[in-house]
């Protein structure tokens, strides 16, 4: 017999409440009949939250009980429920895997013969680029996270403002590739060595948990591995773009 929820959510014409979609889309996908109750003006809503002494919409009952809102749903259900406290790999693996994808769209889109080289520039480059648009969203967390590890910054504080510019302009340089390349590598260079070392000492020497400020100031990643990778993966570049430039 299929089980019964019961639904209190906010569905007012301006304002139509996502944790009571993710709720019914929930419950739905758990194989639960809902009554699903609209709560369509705020007096509504303040009034029911009033008598039921609850201080948020949705809610939820499920044989009678009060479950709770969305949040208490998951942990009802026994799913993962995200805190501050959580770190992700997920923002990372995602930059990663699309930076791929437009690396060899852009590759074999143009019909270029394989080189897997220039596959790797493309990669590089184009995840700079979107590593760089994570961190100007929101320049000012971003600039707080990174105060926190790099060497530079922290004697300089508006080079923590400079990092994402000097890092999008390199990037977009080496996509161009030939003279352009050449132009990006000491800008490269430069960042990626400060990072590099930063991370280093922060992580291994120091031995401090930290949060990257690699994919922006709002991320939950890890100060390591990533971290050092992205740093030593822009000096790899910009030696070889010097490099390339001196032997081809």
């Amino acid at each position: 017999m299929t089980q019964k929820a019961v639904l209190y959510r906010m569905t007012k014409p301006v304002h139509l409440c996502p944790f009571g979609l993710k709720s019914k889309d929930l419950l739905r996908r758990k194989g639960f009949g809902i009554e699903d109750h609209h709560l369509t003006t705020r007096a509504e809503t303040d009034e029911y939250k009033a008598e039921n002494n609850v201080e948020t919409t949705p809610q939820i009952f499920i044989d009678g009980k009060c479950i709770g809102g969305y949040t208490d749903l998951r942990r009802y259900f026994g799913l993962h429920v995200r805190t501050d406290e959580d770190t992700s790999y997920r923002p990372i693996l995602a930059i990663f895997s699309v930076a791929a994808l437009m690396a060899l769209a852009l590759f074999f889109g143009n019909g270029q013969p394989i080189s897997y080289i220039r596959l790797i520039e493309l990669f590089v480059a184009i995840s700079m680029c979107v590593l760089a648009v994570q961190k100007l969203q929101d320049l000012q967390s971003f600039s707080t996270m990174f105060l926190g590890y790099d060497v530079l910054a922290r004697k300089y504080v508006p080079y923590a403002f400079f990092y994402p510019f000097a890092e999008a302009g390199a990037g977009v340089l080496m996509l161009a590739g030939g003279l352009f390349g050449l132009i990006a590598a000491p800008f490269a260079f430069f960042i990626g060595a400060i990072g590099a070392w930063s991370v280093f000492k922060a992580v291994y020497i120091e031995k401090r948990e930290l949060k990257c400020a690699c994919a922006g100031g709002n991320s939950q990643v890890p100060l390591g591995f990533v971290s050092l990778s992205e740093n030593v993966a822009m000096i790899g570049m910009a030696i070889w773009m010097v490099a390339k430039a001196y032997v081809y």
